[in-house]
């Protein structure tokens, strides 16, 4: 038989169901490479929560009443609350805080059959592009460059996740994309990952960061894992007022069908000065690749693109500043009191002791263009800016079906070697910013790999509540670059 830990969610669930396998088994398996990892993909290994819900996942398959991913073993990001376990959003801030309830995309997940083997490491509070901004240390990719040692990043802010997919040390796991923390990460490790729709999946539990932004989604090994992953949390609740009212598709159900005829657009816009040659090389085979397989290939024009990282960087700190402004000491979370000091006192130790550097930054930036005299001239304007990128999408997708783009400018880098260049390092989000922006489903796939033998991902990105079509033109991609992992 196969190793436990190589087999996809998809073959996994075959096996559980002809009861070749128990949960247990395929749980003890992924805990154990998790222990012996050296990656700092996990802040927490749930040893005993894990086990017991596989016990009762095994009960549940022998009586054919499991659900849509019983008996997979799954990492949780560390900014969905989990009921009595430590949930920081790898924050100094939140250092201690184990919530009395469980977040609307975990219960999902757990009632859909998934067992939380632990929470994933993440860059604080969400705040990074490369994972070196969490309170528990960097995560370590584990692709290496060809003939070179050096660690690389897996990406971020879910590069947690994104590495501990990639390493096998679980089967699927939870992330979050607030302008590409998914799909990014993704791209670096060679897995594919999902930012379903904004209102897809109910944001209630999640530690916020950008409230209009934030939006849960998944990372598996195959396509058809991430549409059973995606399926498995996504529905309305009414405890958030953005989560949409609406039916969730079987996403699987879009597998294997034909896209004759289906019109796929390539933005001239995503021709992005500085980016990688492997990278727009890797772009240009995924639309042979399409075409070869009857799309029709249509260029389009999305002219306010070149806004989006000017506009995300001015909407998200001024979010994260309001959002932030709860950690305070007081209820939850680290509480630095200076001797004989007063509750101002509190309040600045506390702040200034919890939050990284990279977060006190975007707070500076978000107070800044919220305060009296800037407010319209940066706030007020950008959010009209963003009102212009989403009516391109809108008029885009007027004439196409989907858009192809690359999903990242290069392939990972090493870690610390852009640290000191926050500019350089948002630049990393060029790609997956303006559909973050617009609220539209993305996916990124693998493709191949780079002349440094590091994995390429292409993006594609679809209309509003329009996932099936991206996993469908996504499962064409995939079975065309027939990408192996590590």
């Amino acid at each position: 038989m196969t190793e436990l830990t190589n087999l996809t969610i998809s073959e996994a669930k075959k096996l559980l169901a002809y009861k070749e396998i128990t949960a247990v088994e395929l749980t003890e398996a992924h805990l154990k490479n998790a222990e012996h990892s050296k990656l700092n993909a996990f802040t927490v290994l749930t040893h005993e929560i894990a086990l017991a819900q596989a016990k009762i996942s095994d009960s549940k398959i022998q009586s054919n009443s499991g659900g849509i991913i019983e008996g997979i073993p799954v990492g949780v990001k560390d900014l969905f609350c989990t009921k009595g376990v430590l949930s920081t959003s790898c924050s100094h801030i939140l250092d201690g805080f184990k919530p009395e309830y469980e977040s609307s995309v975990t219960t999902n997940l757990f009632s859909n059959g998934g067992i939380m083997i632990g929470k994933t490491n993440m860059d604080e509070l969400a705040m990074g592009s490369s994972n070196t901004t969490s309170y528990y240390g960097n995560v370590i990719n584990p692709w290496k460059r060809k003939d070179d040692d050096t660690d690389l990043v897996p990406g971020g802010s879910s590069g947690g996740s994104s590495a501990a997919i990639a390493a096998k040390l679980c089967m699927g796991a939870l992330g979050s994309d607030t302008g590409g923390s998914i799909r990014q990460p993704s791209a670096f490790c060679g897995i594919v990952g999902i930012k379903p729709t904004y209102g897809r999946c109910s944001r209630w539990g999640m530690i916020a960061f950008a409230s209009s932004l934030d939006q849960a989604g998944v990372f598996a090994r195959t396509v058809e894992d991430s549409a059973l992953m995606l399926q498995s949390i996504c529905g309305y609740d009414k405890k958030d007022s953005t989560s949409m009212n609406m039916p969730v598709p079987d996403f699987k159900l879009a597998l294997g069908q034909s896209i004759k005829g289906l019109k796929v657009g390539i933005p001239k816009e995503y021709r992005v000065e500085g980016t990688h040659p492997d990278v727009t090389k890797i772009w240009e085979q995924g639309i042979e690749w399409l075409k070869s397989a009857g799309a029709e290939i249509v260029e389009i024009t999305l002219p306010n693109t070149k806004y989006a990282l000017a506009t995300y960087y001015i909407i998200a700190p001024a979010e994260t500043s309001s959002n932030l402004s709860r950690f305070d000491g007081v209820r939850y979370g680290l509480r630095v009191l200076p001797q004989k000091g007063t509750l101002d006192d509190m309040y600045k130790e506390t702040r200034a002791t919890g939050f990284g550097r990279e977060v006190k930054r975007r707070i500076m930036i978000g107070t800044y263009v919220l305060s009296a005299g800037y407010y319209d001239a940066y706030y007020l304007k950008a959010q009209k800016v963003r009102r212009l990128i989403a009516n391109d999408f809108q008029e885009a997708f007027g004439k196409v079906d989907v858009i192809l783009t690359p999903t990242a400018p290069s392939t990972a880098f090493a870690i610390g070697e852009i640290k000191q260049d926050p500019i350089t390092m948002y630049l990393n989000d060029v790609f997956t910013i303006p559909a973050s922006l617009a609220g539209l489903p993305g996916i990124s796939v693998p493709a191949g790999l780079g002349s440094d033998g590091l994995p390429l991902g292409l993006q594609l990105i679809g209309k509003s509540y329009d996932e099936e079509t991206v996993f469908k033109v996504a499962d064409i991609i995939e079975k065309c670059a027939n990408f192996k992992g590590i």
